[in-house]
């Protein structure tokens, strides 16, 4: 595969989830041709993590035919704007928002379009591996590599770490398996189910857009297959700078699983055991006194969202009334993996 070059940083200028038409004389006259991969990744705050993690996935034997990079602001991006191997575009904030404004983007040219998170750090085989599976596979619409090591669950970990994890772990097998959905941090999306039925990443879910990985796996898992790859080998590096205050994120442990619920895009079973793992774990941490997550200011936002179901206005959007924590407060608690 060859890289894509593009110069500029260009605002996309749309504002909504605007669907993108699918030409199935296009998508036809492509079969049996090499699949076309990017890479899209969606940041924001952490120009220097995105930096690193940029210069890491250039220096790889695969490459994607294009990296698209999507910020809310052009200094969100410092030091890749005017680069050949990447382009930069700017898009509304928030994780679904700008991870629409990629597939937009991508539309016209990709077959399948890889999200990663600015500190999720790929082995060297996975966009291969990821290929392979889609190509072999024409009923997987969805895919999810091997986590071998989560930051998040340990308070973050370095980039010496990631590839010291990587460089232990060597190749691994290369075996599939269907799951409920695919984790966000790596997730390959086969574009055309996408761009078939007018697909979009849920823009009610702002800022961090907690469980769009569960929303729109479930989508487009009536289309096909949702699969974990196990040989698709990367890290999350969970780095914790950039991260939403707790009582935002406590409020979306509540409000976002039963707002899925209603969507119909997440089991009640699986909601409302989400929601009681995630105000356990913030009552015992808070009680064990865990100084790397703002425990108390998750259950805060647990037990508020439960007051605002009781009386019938719980909304993920209620999060952008939250004003900033002070300033002793913790603001970038780390976030649990959401794909069990």
């Amino acid at each position: 595969m060859s890289a894509h070059s593009a110069k500029a940083a260009i605002p996309d200028g749309l504002s909504g989830p605007a669907s993108v038409s699918c030409d199935a004389e296009a998508m036809a006259r492509r079969a049996g041709q090499p699949l076309r991969l990017a890479i899209g990744i969606a940041s924001a705050g952490r120009p220097s993590i995105l930096l690193e993690t940029v210069n890491y996935l250039a220096r790889l034997p695969d490459q994607p035919q294009r990296l698209i990079v999507c910020v809310p602001g052009i200094d969100d991006a410092a030091g890749l704007a005017g680069r050949a191997d990447v382009e930069v575009i700017v898009g509304s904030r928030g994780l679904t928002s700008q991870r629409n404004s990629i597939i937009r983007a991508t539309a016209a040219d990709t077959d399948v379009l890889i999200f990663l998170d600015d500190d999720f750090i790929p082995a060297t085989t996975f966009l291969s591996r990821m290929e392979a599976v889609f190509a072999a596979k024409p009923d997987v619409v969805i895919a999810t590599g091997e986590v071998l090591a989560d930051g998040v669950l340990v308070g973050g970990l370095e980039m010496s770490k990631a590839l010291e994890a990587l460089q232990t772990a060597g190749e691994g097998c290369e075996r599939i398996a269907d799951v409920y959905n695919a984790y966000g941090c790596n997730m390959a999306v086969r574009l055309a189910p996408v761009l078939q039925h007018a697909l979009t990443f849920d823009e009610q879910l702002p800022l961090y857009g907690w469980l769009e990985d569960v929303d729109f796996s479930r989508s487009i898992a009536h289309y096909g297959r949702c699969v974990h790859v196990e040989g698709a080998r990367g890290v999350h590096l969970g780095v914790r700078s950039g991260r939403q205050p707790g009582r935002r994120l406590g409020y979306s442990q509540v409000a976002n699983p039963a707002y899925l619920i209603r969507k119909g895009t997440m089991s009640k079973s699986r909601a409302i055991a989400q929601i009681g793992r995630n105000i356990l774990a913030n009552a015992s941490g808070m009680l064990f006194n865990h100084r790397l997550v703002d425990r108390w200011g998750r259950l805060k936002g647990n037990l508020l969202a439960l007051a605002d179901l009781l009386a019938g206005r719980a909304a993920p959007s209620r999060i952008l009334e939250f004003g900033n924590p002070p300033s002793r407060a913790m603001g970038s608690p780390p976030t649990a993996p959401k794909r069990r």
